[in-house]
């Protein structure tokens, strides 16, 4: 069902995402305040995307009716990685941060509305109860060791 433990905590995830971006982006200049929200979103988003490939995605990678959305979901986690390494290298005080900025938030909020609105759904009805139970216990295993892996590393880092 949709609103098994897995789903529910993805969607918290992505709650406090959305919040984080709209404080982010009442920031201004070079601050310590947009540096501080920043590095938290860096690490919150980049944990989020592991523990959710390791749980949610790699299951669905196994079954043939969801491989397609959980491919796609892959490359976007991608996609937003990248643009957080590219807002790493930029100067925040630059309207090209602001512009990257918003750019990755307008990615990332569809992206989250997306998987909300499809993939979700569309997993609830092609796993388990007992799988949905899994992936949610290894979400939650996961999400904290990623979190301090996350802050240990700059976005992008495997970039080309």
């Amino acid at each position: 069902m949709a609103d098994a433990r897995i789903f529910r905590d993805l969607k918290a995830d992505h709650d406090r995402h959305r919040s984080m971006l709209e404080k982010l982006g009442e920031t201004s200049g070079d601050s310590e305040e947009r540096r501080t929200q920043f590095d938290a979103l860096r690490t919150e988003l980049q944990a989020h995307a592991a523990a959710e490939e390791e749980s949610l995605y790699a299951t669905m990678l196994a079954e043939p009716d969801l491989r397609d959305e959980a491919r796609h979901s892959v490359s976007e986690h991608k996609e937003i990685d990248d643009y957080l390494g590219e807002l790493v290298d930029i100067d925040m005080s630059s309207s090209a941060w602001l512009t990257k900025f918003k750019e990755m938030r307008h990615r990332y909020l569809h992206h989250i509305d997306e998987e909300e609105e499809e993939m979700f759904p569309s997993a609830a009805r092609n796993l388990s109860a007992e799988a949905e139970k899994r992936i949610a216990k290894v979400f939650e295993q996961r999400k904290p060791a990623e979190l301090e892996a996350a802050a240990e590393q700059t976005p992008g880092d495997d970039r080309e």
